[in-house]
């Protein structure tokens, strides 16, 4: 029994809060930025379309959590929160290990948190019967490889660069003002990725 106890207690924290943050990235419950936003940081990580895919995460964060905490159709929601985190882990890559710089500790964390409970089963305290093998080794499957094609799409992305107008002449006022405007342009980029990666990090904490 107290095994028992204890899964509902770590399925209900980290269900519970995966399908908050599910929520802030669907809604903007919680102090989430909705999916506007979310959409926004999607596409500056090469995650596109973005609302489509942030729909997609923000679902799979709230339905897994859901079933992760309920104990419903196990494994699947533990598995589902899994997958997602991967593809969330490869879009911090850049930052680094640590979420202070806004690396990808939160989102391996809880990763390996979901394989975890995966494997441990859901105890005894559940709302209703695990899932067949027979339906969810398919599902596995095919949501490693929508998870593997988008850790793909973000691993490879590269920024577009900032075009420059070669039809001023060099030294008129024109070629002059694009001079100038390229480095606010850029500055003010890399300042909406850095202001949505702290976000991110935050949402997840």
């Amino acid at each position: 029994m107290i095994r028992s106890v204890a899964l509902l207690a770590s399925r209900l924290v980290i269900g519970g809060y995966m399908a908050a943050h599910g929520a802030q990235k669907l809604f903007g419950m919680f102090g989430g930025r909705g999916l506007k936003e979310t959409a926004r940081f999607f596409e500056a990580k090469g995650l596109t379309p973005g609302e489509t895919m942030a729909a997609i995460a923000g679902a799979s964060e709230l339905g897994g959590g859901l079933l992760t905490a309920t104990g419903l159709a196990y494994p699947l929601g533990p598995l589902v929160i899994a997958e997602t985190m991967a593809v969330a882990a490869t879009t911090h890559k850049a930052n680094g290990a640590f979420s202070a710089k806004g690396g990808f500790e939160l989102p391996v964390t809880n990763l390996a948190a979901a394989l975890a409970l995966a494997v441990a089963g859901p105890g005894k305290l559940t709302l209703g019967p695990k899932l067949p093998k027979s339906i969810w080794v398919p599902v596995i499957a095919l949501g490693g490889l929508v998870g593997a094609l988008a850790a793909t799409k973000v691993l490879t992305y590269k920024p577009k660069s900032i075009e420059t107008d070669h039809s001023a002449p060099v030294g008129s006022q024109a070629s002059d003002t694009a001079r100038e405007d390229r480095p606010e342009k850029a500055s003010s980029t890399q300042a909406t990725e850095e202001k949505l990666d702290a976000d991110e990090v935050r949402e997840s904490a």
